[in-house]
């Protein structure tokens, strides 16, 4: 099966991935809505295919606001061939400290709140056309908790078996549901990371893989493929072993920390906090 994608929404699109995904739609022709934060990144890149983009800086986690954006661009460009759920954050997070809880309430709000808020005003046209893709970026952190990133793994868990209950959903209607599951991809958000990341990825090449498979219809994409071989074989571990293994890896900056990346929407009291007595020194 092949679809065409002439007309994309992209969230996430001021940097890394979802820039490259929309600067590859526009290089070829397609008309896209920009969805971001950032709008003069934006609008630098929609003045790179005027009359063919739209710049929209809602929170995707605003259901009101993301609803207005697919009204408006609907009533421009029509309902679109495919929306990319893209936007989304990391961090690291410990249960023991308070402040934290704040970190993994925005975590799920914009990792997996924010997807079904960008999908849910396209469903319903999609299916009356009987056309179109719906993709969401997990992660290959979503099939196993990793320790000290516990709130961005179930985000990505969570939003993988969403996406699964939305592909049953939508079945027999024409519109197909694509999880994407990236490793490592050279972005803001594996900036500060201090740990190995086997498989590092260009976003570049990230988006052309991803635009293919949601071309060809496919359900299911894992970047780079060996990477997912490996996490499949390490989930075969018993969990003390697959524990004690991660345990001596580096953890993800916490919110505050030095390398950490900033969290749209988080709380300036939920940055600061206090060192406890037993965090690693390569934290």
């Amino acid at each position: 099966m092949n679809f065409p994608l002439d007309n994309l929404v992209i969230t996430g699109a001021c940097g890394g991935l979802g820039r490259a995904l929309a600067a590859q739609a526009l290089g070829r022709g397609a008309k896209v809505a920009l969805v971001g934060l950032d709008r003069a990144t934006l609008e630098t890149l929609a003045a790179t295919a005027p009359g063919r983009c739209i710049v929209y800086t809602p929170d995707v986690s605003d259901s009101v606001a993301m609803q207005a954006m697919a009204e408006d661009w609907a009533s421009r460009f029509g309902t679109p061939d495919a929306v990319i759920a893209n936007a989304g954050v990391a961090g690291g997070f410990d249960t023991a400290q308070a402040s934290d809880l704040a970190v993994f309430r925005r975590i799920l709000e914009i990792n997996l709140l924010g997807v079904a808020t960008t999908f849910q005003p396209f469903v319903a046209p999609m299916r009356e056309r009987g056309r179109g893709m719906l993709a969401g970026i997990a992660s290959l952190a979503g099939r196993r908790g990793l320790p000290g990133n516990g709130a961005y793994c179930a985000s990505k868990g969570g939003l993988i078996r969403y996406l699964e209950s939305l592909r049953a959903e939508l079945r027999t209607s024409g519109v197909g549901v694509c999880t994407v599951s990236p490793g490592y991809l050279r972005t803001a958000l594996t900036a500060g990371n201090r740990f190995a990341m086997p498989g590092l990825m260009a976003p570049e090449a990230a988006a052309s893989a991803i635009l293919h498979a949601l071309a060809q219809g496919q359900e299911q994409l894992v970047l780079p493929r060996r990477l997912g071989w490996l996490s499949s074989a390490l989930g075969l571990l018993p969990d003390a072993w697959h524990d004690a293994l991660l345990l001596r890896q580096p953890r993800k900056p916490r919110a505050g920390d030095p390398g950490a990346t900033p969290i749209p929407g988080l709380s300036a009291d939920a940055a600061p906090r206090v060192p406890t007595p037993n965090e690693p020194s390569a934290r």
